[in-house]
């Protein structure tokens, strides 16, 4: 490097030629190879040819010598939508299987359809997002009730009353090969988990031993409004003691690739989107088989759905008794303080990626300022504040190396000009003049470069991070979530960012000096679509940086300068 005004050009260079690859990566439906968060934006799949059942009947999944039984019903015609709401949810139930196939979060605005909540499940025309489970029987040729069978709702409360604490509702099926399957849902004040219990009983004249199949299932579509300029991961994830955390991209399920581990007795299987989620967790100890895969849904909204599945082999239930297998569903959005309370390693669908080591404290240490201040807004920039405190001498000591760079250059910009027809000369000259002015080059790239994981961590804590979601700052910004709806943020930091960039001693080379506009220029133009709090954090970050910088020119003798481009 002839300079450090090249080498730091090539470091904001190389980042967002990371950030350019990662984003072409998904754009073409491949993984990004970086940065590990981003959804891909696949279009939905032709059916799978390894899964020609109806949407959601398990298949290759169960364990050698048992049988999965393709759904024999048709949908029924006298189903019915049974309504329950509570203080967080609307929530339809469909009589056939049982169902939860609509869940409405009732403290969380659509921002889409104002006036509307984010309707998370779903089984419209439009989207298909839903909660199934149901019984397979291991002996070839029995038909057990499953998702597709019709049930019957026994009467009681549909309603959530301020002197109730919980509420349940019951779903119970004919008996179907010697088996009846029984489904109560209790969900409880203030909670998005709710308890979901079978009982299977034994109706018939010999033991029987079926599995319980839980899944998830939806569409490859992302959700409605999500920004085109940053992406998130939307898709199917599970955990296990063993290998933790495992999600899969819509397009490793197409192309089936899927490599997640199989069988487990322990974690959960999601289903994931930018701020919520919707999980199954069964009891630790429970043995289950994991899969996930495409499936044929028949339907003219798309071609195909994707699904992950658990199903737990019972012990045999002797005639006339009854096994009850209790779990949990979830369905709500990603607090990481209530996911981890509720499973320990839930919290991971909020998915920090490669950099949870260092976001999830960034996140406590955000909550904590919330819990003080009261206010995002506000919390964002003490965040920020701390954090350059924290690097304050290692800052200082990159800006010092630049003000010395600044103080040379007029020396460096003789010398090129005068040596400007023996490349080799300079370069030996350029090295001269550093030795003797005692100044490295990389001395301001190193102490910026070993910060960048730190801020790269937060901006994924605050892209994620669904309390700030509808959290209001100041006068205008509504929505710490959203873009600002007047581009006031984004215009203030771009002239910060223009500010640092004249602040800074002008490259020799005329290409390189257009560079160090037009690099910063591109970079500002997408936080006019990044929400607000983003853009607050990197505002906060540019002035402290610009302030910091100003003061150590000063006590250097390098009076600041501004560096206007030349084009």
């Amino acid at each position: 490097m002839n300079d450090i005004r090249r080498t730091i050009l090539w470091v904001i260079f190389g980042f967002s030629m990371v950030l350019l690859w990662d984003q072409w990566q998904v754009h073409n439906g491949h993984k990004a190879t970086f940065f590990p968060t981003p959804a891909q934006q696949a279009q939905v799949a032709a059916a799978s040819a390894a899964a020609p059942q109806a949407a959601g009947v398990p298949a290759a999944v169960v364990p050698q010598g048992t049988v999965a039984v393709p759904v024999v019903e048709t949908r029924a015609a006298s189903k019915e939508l049974v309504q329950v709401e509570t203080d967080l949810f609307k929530l339809s139930f469909d009589t056939e299987g049982g169902t939860l196939v609509r869940a409405e979060l009732l403290k969380h605005e659509d921002e889409q359809k104002p006036g509307h909540k984010i309707v998370l499940l779903d089984d419209s025309k439009d989207r298909i997002y839903t909660a199934q489970t149901g019984l397979i029987a291991s002996t070839p040729g029995v038909a057990l009730p499953t998702h597709k069978t019709l049930m019957t709702v026994r009467p009681g409360a549909r309603q959530l009353k301020d002197r109730d604490n919980e509420l349940s509702i019951t779903f119970e099926s004919a008996a179907q090969g010697g088996v009846k399957l029984v489904k109560t849902y209790t969900v409880k004040r203030g909670a998005y988990d709710m308890a979901v219990k079978h009982d299977i009983v034994n109706t018939g004249t010999q033991d029987v031993a079926p599995q319980l199949y839980f899944q998830l299932v939806r569409d490859g579509n992302k959700p409605a409004g999500e920004s085109s300029f940053y992406s998130t991961f939307t898709g199917p994830a599970i955990y296990t003691e063993a290998k933790k955390y495992q999600k899969v991209e819509f397009a490793d399920i197409k192309k089936k690739k899927v490599d997640v581990e199989k069988q487990a007795s322990t974690g959960y299987i999601a289903m994931v989107q930018h701020y919520f989620a919707s999980a199954w967790i069964l009891p630790d100890g429970m043995n289950r088989d994991i899969s996930i895969d495409a499936v044929d849904i028949g339907s003219t909204m798309a071609d195909c759905c994707y699904r992950v599945t658990l199903i737990a082999p019972l012990e045999a239930i002797k005639p006339g008794q009854t096994k009850s297998v209790a779990a949990t569903f979830y369905a709500g959005p990603q607090e990481e303080k209530k996911l981890e309370a509720l499973y320990p390693g839930l919290e991971l669908v909020k998915d920090y990626g490669w950099l949870t080591i260092l976001a999830k404290p960034l996140f406590w240490l955000l909550h904590q300022l919330n819990n003080i201040l009261g206010n995002w807004g506000w919390s964002i920039v003490s965040l920020v504040v701390l954090l350059k405190a924290a690097f304050y001498w290692l800052n200082a000591h990159a800006y010092q190396s630049m003000a010395k760079m600044k103080a040379i250059n007029p020396k460096i910009m003789e010398m090129r000009e005068r040596l400007k027809d023996n490349p080799q000369q300079m370069q030996v000259e350029m090295m001269k003049i550093y030795r003797e002015e005692k100044v490295n080059p990389m001395g301001g790239c190193v102490p910026i470069a070993l910060q960048i994981p730190v801020f790269i961590a937060l901006y994924w804590v605050l892209l994620s991070t669904v309390e700030i979601r509808n959290a209001p700052w100041v006068g205008w910004i509504h929505d710490l979530s959203a873009p600002d709806p007047y581009f006031i943020l984004p215009l203030f930091m771009t002239l910060t960012t223009l500010l640092q960039t004249a602040l800074n001693p002008a490259p020799p080379d005329p290409m390189q000096a257009k560079m160090m506009w037009i690099m910063p220029l591109a970079f500002s133009v997408m936080f006019f679509f990044f929400p607000a709090g983003l853009v607050l954090y990197w505002i906060t970050n540019n002035v402290l940086s610009i302030a910091q910088q100003w003061l150590i020119n000063i006590r250097m003798g390098v009076p600041p300068q501004f560096n206007l481009p030349k084009f």
